[in-house]
């Protein structure tokens, strides 16, 4: 028991003198600030990949320069690009940012920015809506039934056919006529013609 009252106590000292160490440091007074001209843009209704770039203004207020650490995007389709270089006292930078409009819908995206600025991390934040393209009918929808008419020439071609040869047979037939009737006409019997003579007989008295 004596012992664990003795690392309690051991404990609280050493809690007390990381109290007194662990104090945060006093703000820099010449620290600079990241004044921008505003933090959020909203990108309306736009077309599918249309242009996805919008770019935050700001200056720095304060008295010594800016140095930019990082920036990242809330998700991989929002992507910043910030100066790499220190931004002195007074003088204005831009961070550039690009959405990926080739997603389709609503989007509410962020962007964070940490510098050795008063005021960092700065939020930066884009908006909007994406619409989907026109969907335009294919050829190969008809908009109305036709009937085929390939079933129809084929029913004709059919109908047709006996025609044409009931008409060659109804020739031939004729032709056998009328060779038949030639041949009747050249056999035809010859009239014979009977000469009869009288005989007179003379009776004698």
């Amino acid at each position: 028991m004596k012992k664990l009252l003795l690392a309690m106590t051991m404990f609280a000292g050493t809690f007390g003198v990381f109290a007194q160490d662990g104090t945060a440091p006093a703000a820099d007074p010449n620290a600079p600030t990241m004044s921008f001209a505003k933090d959020a843009i909203d990108y309306g209704t736009i077309k599918q990949d249309a242009d996805g770039n919008r770019v935050f203004s700001f200056t720095n207020e304060g008295k010594t320069p800016i140095v930019i650490s990082e920036a990242h995007g809330s998700c991989g389709c929002t992507v910043p690009t910030y100066p790499k270089e220190p931004i002195m006292p007074g003088q204005k930078a831009e961070i550039k940012v690009h959405y990926d409009t080739h997603r389709v819908g609503p989007f509410s995206k962020s962007v964070t920015v940490n510098s050795n600025a008063k005021n960092s991390p700065v939020v930066l934040r884009i908006s909007g809506t994406v619409e989907a393209p026109a969907t335009v009918p294919t050829a190969s929808e008809p908009s109305t039934i036709i009937p085929t008419p390939a079933p129809t020439t084929a029913a004709t071609t059919a109908t047709s056919t006996p025609i044409v040869k009931s008409k060659t047979a109804a020739t031939t037939t004729t032709a056998k006529k009328t060779t038949t009737k030639a041949k009747t006409t050249a056999k035809a019997p010859v009239k014979k013609t009977t000469t009869t003579t009288k005989k007179t007989t003379t009776v004698k008295k």
